[in-house]
């Protein structure tokens, strides 16, 4: 396959993977619709969505540098996903004094930083990982 046509792959997997993640992420939080919030000039949320997205693509680049087929990326974005939707998850439970999605809903600012930094910083780890 020639690099035109495996950019015009690549490209089209990531955006239906992260997509697919913002979906996902969009049911998990029960506080508030992220892109309603978003509208209604939400900083902290815009960013936490930033750093999910941000998350997702390095994940994405990872892959698509150390696989040798297309599909493998495929199937590491699929999993980073995963991987970024837990550390959400745990981001939130060992925040024990405050509720993280509460805190975003508020448009609580530093906590919108930290979720973004967790995705990001996260995403070169699962990144890292990929060989």
């Amino acid at each position: 396959m020639g690099p035109f046509i495996a950019t015009l792959v690549y490209f089209v997997i990531s955006v239906v993977i992260v997509l697919i993640g913002l979906f996902i992420f969009e049911i998990m939080t029960q506080k508030y619709k992220d892109f309603e919030a978003v509208k209604e000039g939400n900083v902290a949320v815009a960013m936490s969505i930033a750093g999910k997205i941000i998350g997702i693509c390095i994940i994405l680049a990872f892959a698509i540098y150390n696989s040798s087929v297309i599909y493998e990326t495929l199937i590491w974005g699929i999993y980073g996903v995963i991987l970024q939707m837990i550390s959400y998850l745990l981001f939130d439970l060992f925040t024990r004094r405050f509720s993280v999605e509460e805190q975003l809903a508020k448009n609580n600012i530093a906590v919108g930083i930290l979720s973004m930094g967790v995705s990001i910083g996260i995403a070169f780890v699962i990144g890292a990982s990929i060989t």
